[in-house]
């Protein structure tokens, strides 16, 4: 196959979203022979020299690192550095594309929440993904999806074109996110402040509405309330709480414990997710789920909602409920009530995981890149 160029310039410097997508799916693609060429921020040239051996890494310019500058250098600087490595086709993996570019380019479109959910319309950046997705549907030569559920939704929000868009599931690294040891969760209790064998249910990722962090909180505290050795409940992964989740936090009786450490190092998630009592990830505008997928791969018993692509990623292999507080908090507290089901689910989600690589997604991913080529 002829050279393509991954622009990785999009990658955050915390890694989650885009970065776990990009830093899972350039090895993988890699190690199946691909002829690579990788675009990112300077800070990361060495970091996919090492991922990627034998590709061609060309950092971009320092301005980069703020999304504006970015953008625009999308559009004049990296045309320039395709020719400049000889690159035949362009990945641009999260949704804005060059539009002048003189190869074929392949977008990966990650969710349509920004059409769907009113949280994500009345925002600013709700308004620049629509435009982006459009775009994208529109110009570019293929769209990549990590799910049936968002090529399905493109095609009925949108109407896109179901021919061009190829479903190429996410991998999680095992190497990772496995089950933890003893000590791994430990430590993570300890830093928690959680006494030896506390229970925790753990939530990760931003607190916003699309996530239904909100309703987990009531739910939770309708759950727990009454018993008498009640879990915490651990809100990881976003440092900025919106007036929602404040609202909710207010209503939490004062003998239970919320806490929020905000982003965890990467080392420690496995510990966190596999070491918690339940995972809850009631997410209402999903694309994939990578926390659902993690968590599964930590062993984990996860509770999370049959909305979208969760069922996917989970199949039988996790607990579902609708996402309102009478449902959710019915369904924590049937699961914190049942060990045996708890620890049923940890099993199953952990072999379920293994299904999920990324050698896989590079596959499909590279079968994308050739129909591109061979376009007219």
């Amino acid at each position: 196959m002829p050279r393509v160029l991954v622009d990785a310039t999009a990658v955050p410097a915390d890694r989650a979203g885009v970065g776990r997508y990009v830093d899972g799916l350039i090895p993988a693609l890699a190690a199946a022979g691909a002829d690579l060429a990788i675009a990112c921020q300077r800070a990361d040239v060495e970091r996919y020299a090492r991922l990627a051996p034998g590709a061609e890494v060309v950092g971009g310019p320092p301005a980069i690192s703020h999304r504006t500058a970015r953008l625009a250098w999308e559009q004049t600087g990296l045309p320039a550095v395709a020719d400049q490595v000889g690159a035949a086709l362009i990945h641009s993996p999260f949704y804005t594309l060059p539009l002048r570019a003189e190869v074929p380019v392949v977008v990966t479109i990650h969710d349509v929440s920004s059409f769907t959910l009113e949280s994500r319309r009345a925002t600013a950046r709700g308004t620049f993904y629509r435009s982006a997705t459009r775009t994208a549907l529109r110009r570019s030569a293929r769209c990549i999806v990590p799910s049936k559920a968002t090529r399905d939704e493109l095609v009925r929000v949108l109407s896109a074109d179901p021919t061009l868009l190829d479903v190429a599931p996410h991998g999680v690294d095992q190497s990772i996110f496995r089950v933890p040891t003893e000590l791994e969760v430990d430590r993570i209790r300890t830093r928690l402040g959680l006494a030896e064998g506390g229970g925790y249910v753990a939530s990760l990722g931003a607190l916003d509405p699309r996530r239904n962090v909100p309703h987990l909180v009531r739910a939770y505290a309708l759950a727990c309330a009454d018993r008498a050795d009640p879990p915490a409940l651990v809100l990881a992964g976003g440092a900025d709480a919106d007036d929602e989740v404040n609202a909710a936090l207010a209503t939490v009786p004062p003998h239970l414990r919320v806490l929020r450490p905000g982003y965890l190092r990467y080392d420690a998630l496995r510990g966190y997710l596999g070491g918690a009592t339940v995972v809850a990830y009631p997410s209402s505008g999903e694309g994939f789920g990578f926390p659902v997928l993690e968590a599964m791969a930590c062993g984990a018993a996860v509770l999370t909602a049959n909305t979208l692509s969760l069922p996917e990623v989970g199949g039988d292999a996790v607990a579902y409920s609708d996402t309102d507080v009478p449902s959710l908090a019915a369904s924590l507290g049937a699961l914190l009530d049942d060990d045996a089901r708890r620890e049923q689910l940890g099993v199953a989600a952990h072999e379920r995981s293994l299904h999920f690589t990324w050698e896989a997604s590079a596959h499909a991913h590279l079968q994308t890149y050739e129909r591109a080529l061979e376009a007219p």
